[in-house]
């Protein structure tokens, strides 16, 4: 029994030391927890102590210097008529500031958008940007850490609403070349500059799913930096080119194959006789009608600029092969009039002649009906009415041979050469045409191929 109360009562002893142990631990994190932070505040307060955020890093002493890189998370869409894209980005700066540096038990400081307004940053703008926001939902989306030795990174989620100039003389077989430029408002090159963080393929970078493109590939980005003068100094500028190259697929649908279809259509005309006149009316009306239909649909989706597209081309002679067409038909029709004006008359005025001779015969032959006792006695009237009964037999021999002679549905030459001479051509220029625009290829120096 006194065994067993011993073990009893050594196990209870070894309880409330291991709980003594843990609360004292907890107490101790918790401690050094409050330490912590009374630490990091006393870091920050002795930083903004005396610290003037209106005056750059190294005023007077060096030229600030500004890593940059840029996160695409989304890249589109893309507007032709406005000549505008958008692009969301994670936009990030770095620098040193020698009046932020610090010693404590962290290397670096994670902070959020309220410290970064209480010191010096930047003053960065896109200068092609006509419409840039912040993200400010359901904080400001900015991050700001401070290493010990006073390097600063800075970084926010902006959507840039950017000009992208486009040279549509190619259209819809394009490639354009879209910047981002971006640099200091109001300090000079001798003041702040700005380098590439890393090198020119990661410098930019796209994420894999971030193209909203509809009507365009994301070939890949360029970077660049330049200098730009102007009356208040010269300033540094940064630039990422991201380039682009147009699908064709919708525009084929839409209006090359039509326009094909449409000049084929009018073709069919050829092989109708040269007497349809209603039908060969109706196919050059109707093709010209829905060509001018589809050469003012294609317009809408451009901007009114003042060069001719290779669609526009490519239309015009569509176009133009539709019309001709017409004029072929009103060319034929025009001498078809001419020889049934003729013959028709001529027809005409035999029938009314055969009528009139067999009206003749037809009274002969009532004659000699009615006068059938005396025929017999008159040996002249049998002459005259054999002659009146053969006449008409013979007239209409006559008359046969010079019917025959004449053809009214003869294939006219002109058709004959436009069965042949219009698709030949037509084909000539679709291959010249697609064999010229495809083998384009955009010319980009230092291209990075988006993966």
């Amino acid at each position: 029994m006194r065994g067993r109360r011993g073990s009893h009562s050594m196990s209870v002893l070894v309880y409330l030391i291991v709980l003594w142990q843990t609360r004292f631990k907890a107490d101790s994190n918790s401690t050094r927890t409050f330490k912590d932070i009374t630490t990091f505040t006393k870091i920050l307060d002795s930083l903004l102590d005396g610290y003037d955020n209106r005056l750059r890093p190294g005023l007077g002493d060096r030229v600030t210097e500004v890593k940059t890189d840029i996160y695409v998370t989304s890249f589109g869409p893309v507007s032709d008529t406005d000549m505008e894209y958008t692009v969301d980005v994670f936009f990030r700066q770095s620098w040193k500031d020698e009046r932020l540096k610090f010693h404590g038990p962290m290397n670096i400081l994670p902070l959020n958008n309220l410290m970064a307004s209480k010191i010096w940053t930047p003053d960065t703008f896109f200068h092609n940007g006509k419409k840039s926001v912040a993200h400010n939902m359901t904080m400001p989306n900015k991050l700001l850490r401070i290493m010990e030795d006073g390097t600063l990174l800075y970084t926010m989620r902006l959507t840039v609403q950017a000009e992208c100039p486009m040279h549509l003389e190619d259209f819809p077989m394009d490639s354009h070349s879209c910047p981002l430029k971006f640099g200091s408002y109001a300090y000079t090159k001798t003041e702040v500059t700005y380098i590439w963080t890393r090198n020119a393929s990661q410098s930019v970078d796209v994420a894999a799913d971030g193209s909203r493109l509809n009507q365009y590939d994301l070939v890949g980005q360029t970077v660049g930096k330049e200098t730009i003068k102007s009356s208040t100094g010269e300033y540094t500028v940064m630039t990422a080119h991201f380039h682009l190259k147009r699908k064709i697929g919708y525009f084929v649908i839409q209006t090359y194959l039509p326009c094909i279809m449409t000049v084929i259509l009018s073709q069919v005309s050829f092989w109708l006789n040269r007497e349809s006149v209603p039908a060969r009316t109706v196919f050059g009306v109707t093709t010209v009608l829905t060509m001018t239909t589809l050469s003012i649909s294609a317009r809408n989706s451009l901007p009114k600029v003042a060069y001719a597209t290779a669609m526009d081309w490519f239309i015009a002679v569509c176009y133009a092969f539709v019309f001709s067409a017409l004029i072929e038909f009103a060319t034929v029709n025009y001498f078809t009039k001419r020889g049934w004006a003729w013959d028709g008359k001529s027809v005409v005025n035999d029938k009314k002649k055969e009528a009139s001779i067999m009206k003749k015969n037809n009274a002969y032959a009532v004659a000699v009906a009615n006068y059938a006792p005396n025929i017999t006695k008159d040996s002249t009237l049998p002459t005259i009415s054999k002659c009146a009964l053969s006449d008409p037999n013979k007239m209409t021999g006559e008359m046969k041979p010079e019917q025959n002679k004449k053809t009214f549905n003869s294939v006219s030459k002109i058709d004959r050469i436009s069965r042949i001479m219009f698709p030949v051509l037509f084909g000539s220029f679709n291959l010249v045409y697609w064999a010229t625009y495809l083998n384009r290829e955009p010319v980009i120096k230092d291209l990075d191929p988006s993966k």
